[in-house]
């Protein structure tokens, strides 16, 4: 059994307990926290308990886990006092969605957890951008509310450069190009279409990209500069060249051909700029390579 223990902190005095296992090990699935509930694996100085049970500074929590339940590792390429720079792998949610299980910020927020004082209150990290579920790379948390709203709004402001990097089919042409159209988003069928035409409730994209590599299927280096859902994904389908592993925007049949069920789209690179506001970011550059 995997083992999660925790010395009640003054700031948990009262607390239910089912309440303090999601604010003190954000981590696990609100579904594994039922089933150890189910299994009486949850106990308070010994004894199992029920959720709605109220806890006391000092007493000791304990909550056991079936081996099966296996932690997903985090990469962490950059940290400091302010934010956490992470390798998202592909096929986890940033925050909740409705495909359920543990997230990027579960994870991020384990590790801060782990590393904290045992009666130390701490922020939970926060996203500052998001990624979609299928897509890899670079992902950034900050660590304290000032940081959150200073990067929250330069990533709203676009004052940094993103790139990514995918496979898709066929050549471009030309091999290097800064594509404009117009997207606009379907929220019932949870995705976006991309017009060659100004529309009421699109939204101007542009998109940029090197030919990298070329063939059947050709690596691109993709230069973000709007950052819209799905906007990278669904542009180059709109272009005729999509992305390797994408059912939803390019070619099943194509995909199963090439024996590929996961998106081939990674973020690789971050540059920030923060005008000093978070002066030992200013001027970075974070890269990664892609899995694929």
């Amino acid at each position: 059994m995997n083992l999660k223990e925790l010395i009640i902190p003054p700031q948990g005095e009262g607390e239910r307990v089912d309440r303090l296992i999601h604010r003190y090990f954000p981590e696990l699935p609100e579904g594994s926290v039922r089933a150890a509930f189910l299994r009486r694996d949850i106990k308070l100085d010994g004894k199992r308990v029920a959720k709605e049970v109220r806890v006391q500074t000092g007493q000791q929590l304990r909550i056991y886990l079936p081996e099966t339940e296996k932690e997903i590792p985090l990469a962490i390429i950059y940290e400091d006092a302010d934010v956490m720079l992470v390798n998202k792998p592909a096929g986890i949610s940033v925050e909740p969605d409705g495909k359920g299980g543990i997230t990027l910020t579960d994870l991020c927020a384990r590790a801060v957890r782990e590393g904290a004082l045992p009666a130390e209150n701490v922020f939970l990290p926060a996203a500052c951008h998001r990624l979609d579920n299928q897509t890899s790379g670079l992902c950034l948390f900050a660590k304290n509310a000032p940081a959150l709203e200073t990067m929250t709004e330069i990533f709203r402001e676009r004052s940094l450069e993103k790139e990514y990097e995918c496979l898709v089919r066929g050549i471009p042409k030309p091999p290097r190009a800064e594509c404009r159209a117009w997207l606009i988003k379907d929220a019932k069928a949870a995705r976006v279409q991309v017009l060659d035409h100004p529309r009421e409730g699109a939204k101007r994209i542009i998109t940029a990209y090197d030919t990298i590599e070329t063939g059947p299927v050709s690596r691109l280096r993709i230069h973000l500069i709007t950052g819209r859902t799905h906007q990278i994904r669904a542009h180059l389908a709109a272009l005729g060249h999509p992305i390797l592993g994408d059912d939803v925007y390019g070619d099943r049949m194509w995909n199963r051909e090439n024996r590929t069920r996961t998106l081939r789209l990674c973020a690789v690179s971050l540059k920030i700029e923060t005008d000093g506001r978070l002066p030992q970011l200013d001027g970075r550059t974070f890269s990664i390579p892609a899995p694929f």
